[in-house]
């Protein structure tokens, strides 16, 4: 287990048991989990949204120079690049942060498709062990641990093949028959509002039944793409202008990151399209507050920039004055 990407889920599985053993609601530990990774990376976001307000705001400037200069790429990048040094913009910082919920996800869905080892942090050794046991005590194992054609797990290297989400179910096993556990293990419930967070929506979908706790969670990636819609669609207000083909782009993929979203919450834990939809609906709410606060800051941070460039033509227009009156002088 010693790999970057295990210890990069540490603090985040820290995070989320801290949340669950105070409200001993694993949804939501995941609710409050995202809030406060919404928080930190706050700073960051607030930065990277002024960014994006300001290109916004200097697009049609940005426009005029590429039709401009459509035929001199080289003047057209200097002029950018006096355009974004007034108006103080930098066009990466918007593009960085957005880039930071991805690796966050993947932690999280590791977190949650490998609560022995990621979520308990305990060793391989544990898996091991607990395998033995459910084994001994009879549990089904079809959907635990991978089986060769005779029906025997498989094992390289000394470990046994765990199925896709084999840990998840283990743990359900051991759980619900009451099997001895090792030191450092806690119960987890996956239950929320009726709902069984370790589910997989598309297995519920193949073996449906007319109750909330199926309904509930084949709900949940429908809502995970709805929300992330809604989000895609108020940011690209404040995103700059583009062109035709740049504007159909981004409408393209204003559409194709929800079903994204829907396919991939379809397919994994219902446990990761609730994160996904408190971190839509986080978002939602951030950038209602950042369009607000952010646009108003940004007006009156304009209007002292021009009212220095104001200052400044003045300064300029005096001096010549003074140089113009000085070379009178001298004439004479």
């Amino acid at each position: 287990m010693s790999t970057i990407g295990y210890y990069i889920c540490v603090p985040f599985a820290w995070l989320v048991r801290l949340f669950y053993n105070l409200t001993n609601s694993y949804g939501v530990a995941l609710i409050l989990f995202t809030l406060v990774i919404k928080l930190i990376m706050l700073p960051f976001q607030m930065k990277s949204k002024k960014s994006m307000m300001r290109m916004s705001r200097v697009s049609g400037q940005m426009q005029e120079l590429q039709k401009r200069y459509a035929k001199n790429q080289a003047k057209l990048q200097e002029e950018m690049q006096k355009l974004y040094e007034e108006e103080g913009v930098n066009p990466m910082s918007g593009c960085l942060w957005s880039f930071l919920p991805f690796p966050i996800l993947i932690a999280l869905y590791s977190i949650i498709r490998q609560p022995i080892t990621h979520f308990m942090m305990l060793p391989e050794s544990a898996v091991e062990t607990l395998i033995q046991t459910a084994t001994n005590a009879g549990v089904n194992m079809a959907n635990i641990v991978q089986l060769d054609k005779a029906g025997a797990a498989i094992v390289k290297n000394g470990v046994t093949q765990l199925s896709a989400y084999g840990q998840i179910n283990l743990v359900k096993a051991v759980q619900e028959m009451g099997l001895s556990t090792p030191d450092g293990w806690f119960n987890v419930n996956y239950k929320f509002i009726g709902m069984d967070l370790a589910e997989t929506p598309w297995t519920l979908v193949k073996s449906f039944t007319f109750t909330w706790a199926v309904i509930g969670v084949i709900l949940i990636p429908i809502l995970a793409g709805l929300s992330q819609f809604v989000f895609s669609k108020l940011t690209m207000k404040t995103q700059p202008q583009a062109d035709a083909a740049g504007g159909a782009s981004m409408k393209s993929m204003m559409y194709m990151m929800p079903l994204m979203s829907v396919y991939i919450a379809f397919i994994m834990p219902a446990a990761l399209g609730v994160y996904w939809i408190a971190q839509s609906v986080f978002s939602l709410i951030q950038e209602a507050i950042l369009n607000k606060t952010l646009s108003a800051k940004m007006e009156a941070e304009e209007e002292a920039r021009f009212q220095a460039r104001q200052a400044d033509r003045q300064k300029r227009m005096e001096e010549a004055r003074i140089q113009e009156r000085q070379r009178q002088q001298d004439e004479q």
